[in-house]
């Protein structure tokens, strides 16, 4: 029943890390009031603004939330179980950190984004 247990959470873990980035990525674009507003200059200030977007260090943010969900867990496995527990719990816990991280990263790119658009004058309706 333990290993059964296991299987399902990290199943419905990875599940749930596929549904996070999912809707991240539907609602991800930024809406602006578009009228009065060249498109043509839109898109270019976007491109831009995604380019600074892109140097958030995503990597690091995603590391190093792995790193401490994967200690908290071993360390709360080691405590209610054994060693097998412990590996288990470091497993699920590192996954947590991942998505946790992952999904700072995205929101910390699209406020980039945001606040590049509102700086170069356009009205950020979300």
């Amino acid at each position: 029943m333990n290993k059964n247990y296991s299987a399902c959470l990290l199943v419905s873990l990875f599940l749930l890390s596929g549904c996070a980035s999912n809707s991240q990525q539907a609602s991800g674009g930024v809406i602006i009031d578009i009228k009065g507003i060249d498109m043509s200059a839109y898109y270019q200030d976007l491109h831009e603004c995604r380019n600074y977007a892109s140097q958030v260090n995503t990597g690091s943010k995603v590391a190093g939330k792995t790193i401490s969900g994967a200690v908290i867990g071993g360390a709360i496995g080691a405590i209610t179980g054994d060693s097998g527990t412990a590996k288990r719990a470091a497993g699920v816990g590192g996954l947590l950190g991942a998505v946790k991280g992952s999904s700072q990263a995205s929101r910390e790119k699209q406020r980039v984004v945001r606040n590049c658009l509102k700086g170069r004058g356009y009205q950020v309706l979300n």
